[in-house]
């Protein structure tokens, strides 16, 4: 056991190490700024181009366009950021620069230039690729010896991810809808900033974990393999190809794809068998990758190709999850802007504002009491960070004092349209203990029902929504819809999510030999990467598929599809179950 990571525990905070409470803070300040900067982005750039507070009037599909291809690369630049920490500057070195980065990336984008939007969106993508991976690597060093508490710290840790969000999308869509985009956008940032400084100056707590390597690593998995007598399944002239068609036609479609809907750039668009957009790559790169897993599977032993086969099966499905789910961040916020009525007056204005506050308040005095805890074990160590971390708490209850102030003042209230974004990390802190109770038990479901559930649950979530719309006439560009659709889509979506969302790592880890995790860990990435991309293409038709065949129609595709992948994977269960030789 690592001696330094031992000593970590001799200075506890609520039984677990102050430097896990560090992390804590960390990640929280960053989910505060990228769940901030998301939620107001598709709504600003999709505004009025006049008004109190204009936006830049962008067609649905240009903004969506932007959006999707920020979030897949969000969820493919870790994977670099990830190797660059483990062989050249160490953890803790990239979660600076990861985090200076995505403030640079905030403060460009409340210039509100397009030239320095996209600057913005460059540097958050980039600084998320430092970040990302690496919190979650400290917390692993941390904890080396102590594997017992790991399962508590991920669980405080993710915590503070959930909070982040919803303090996020709470004041920066707030001051943002409110304010101006300029501060909601500039929120974020600052946030970000702080965040990072408070780690920097936190350095001593950490001792030598997560260091520059003294050395470039190399794996030994392959030589442990060889020993076991596993033959490796090396890359053939096949594989290479079909990785380069993938990987090109990938890129394409990923610039491609904005550069043509928002600057109308259509230097790679072409005709093909009725396609004369860049779907045309998309779809290639779709076949490239599905061929390649086809080459390559059957090569393995028997019950790794198996296994392979089950953990692909599980990543299809990620795919069509994520790419319904995630419209909470692309047509959810115009559905919400347009169709739903939010203006609230009398006992229903008072009774949202009572919710309201309670709902931001409760939440932040529990944080600010950990914060507390924090500071009485720490404060002689790490001072400066303390009272960085001190001075982001004041400027929170700040904000949220004003709020407060200023939504009281008035008899009539229009619920904000990123206030339902919040939903999802609050129905998670609600009812993720409960669910990680159902899987410690004995009724602990099989992989098919886990994702069988998730699947149906999302599509039950949206039919809510179709049912709600059910009158709204095709073509229509307004309605007054009820809020309470709203609030039980994102009950189930998050209900859908608690069952499938954690479950494609921990399939990986059970399913996957350890010298085949870095590459598969890159698989579901990828995947996941796919699926935001594809909610935001599909999403960016939202008027197109409301014209033809009504809001309805649209929400009922995204109803439809889940519910049915989701009876399939519970058809699949007796070939899953014989796949995954007896692993649960």
């Amino acid at each position: 056991m690592d001696s330094t990571a031992e000593d970590h525990f001799k200075n506890k905070v609520l039984g677990h190490p102050a430097g896990l409470f560090v992390l804590f803070f960390t990640e929280m300040w960053e989910r505060f700024s990228y769940y901030g900067m998301r939620a107001i982005l598709v709504i600003f750039l999709t505004g009025a181009i006049l008004g109190d507070n204009p936006g830049w009037a962008w067609t649905t599909p240009a903004a969506l366009s932007l959006l999707g291809t920020y979030a897949m690369l969000v969820y493919l630049t870790p994977l670099l950021g990830g190797w660059l920490a483990d062989n050249k500057i160490g953890y803790r070195r990239a979660v600076v620069i990861g985090a200076l980065l995505m403030t640079l990336g905030h403060a460009s984008m409340a210039i509100e230039t397009p030239t320095f939007l996209y600057i913005g969106i460059t540097l958050l993508i980039l600084g998320n690729g430092f970040f990302k991976p690496n919190m979650t690597s400290i917390i692993s060093k941390m904890y080396e010896g102590h594997n017992e508490k790991k399962d508590g710290a991920y669980n405080i840790f993710y915590m503070g991810v959930n909070a982040g969000a919803f303090l996020g999308i709470m004041l920066c869509g707030w001051v943002g809808e409110k304010v101006g985009w300029s501060y909601g956008f500039g929120l974020a940032g600052i946030f970000m900033l702080l965040g990072m400084l408070q780690f920097y100056f936190a350095q001593p707590l950490f001792g030598t974990i997560g260091d520059k390597p003294l050395k470039s690593k190399r794996s030994d998995d392959a030589a442990a393999a060889l020993k076991a007598g596993v033959t490796l399944n090396k890359f053939k002239p096949v594989d290479i190809a079909l990785i380069g068609i993938f990987t090109i036609s990938a890129l394409i479609f990923i610039i491609n794809d904005p550069l043509s809907k928002i600057g109308d750039i259509q230097s790679l668009n072409f005709s093909v068998g009725g396609m004369t957009d860049s779907l045309f790559f998309a779809l290639l790169a779709a076949i490239s990758f599905i061929l390649l897993l086809l080459v390559r599977i059957p090569r393995y032993i028997k019950i790794e190709r198996d296994r392979m086969i089950a953990f692909a099966i599980f990543c299809l499905f990620t795919i069509f999850f994520w790419a319904a789910f995630e419209q909470a961040a692309g047509s959810l916020p115009i559905y919400t802007r347009d169709f739903t009525d939010r203006f609230l007056e009398g006992n229903a204005a008072m009774g949202f504002k009572i919710v309201d506050l309670i709902v931001t308040v409760v939440p932040l005095v529990i944080i600010t009491y950990v914060l507390l805890s924090l500071f009485r074990k720490t404060f002689n160590r790490i001072g400066l960070s303390n009272l960085i971390l001190g001075t982001s708490f004041l400027i929170i209850w700040a904000i949220v004092i004003y709020k407060l102030y200023i939504e009281f003042q008035s008899t009539e209230t229009e619920v904000p349209v990123t206030w339902f974004a919040i939903l999802n990390s609050l129905f998670i802190i609600m009812f993720a203990p409960l669910f990680t109770k159902w899987w410690d038990s004995k009724y602990n479901p099989p992989a098919s029902v886990k994702y069988f559930l998730g699947l149906a649950l999302l599509g039950l979530g949206f039919a809510f929504l179709a049912f709600g719309a059910r009158n709204v006439p095709s073509g229509a560009e307004t309605a007054s819809l009820s809020m309470a659709w709203l609030v039980f889509a994102y009950l189930f979506h998050t209900l859908g999510e608690l069952c499938l969302s954690p479950m494609g790592l921990s399939y990986l880890s059970k399913l996957i030999p350890a010298r085949m995790i870095a590459f598969m860990f890159g698989v579901y990435y990828l995947a996941i990467a796919i699926g935001n991309k594809l909610a935001h293409y599909v999403g960016g038709d939202i008027e197109q598929i409301t014209q033809d065949h009504g809001l309805s129609g649209f929400f009922l595709i995204f109803t439809f599809i889940p519910i049915g992948l989701g009876v399939i994977s519970l058809l699949l269960h007796p070939l899953l179950k014989r796949l995954m030789h007896g692993v649960r």
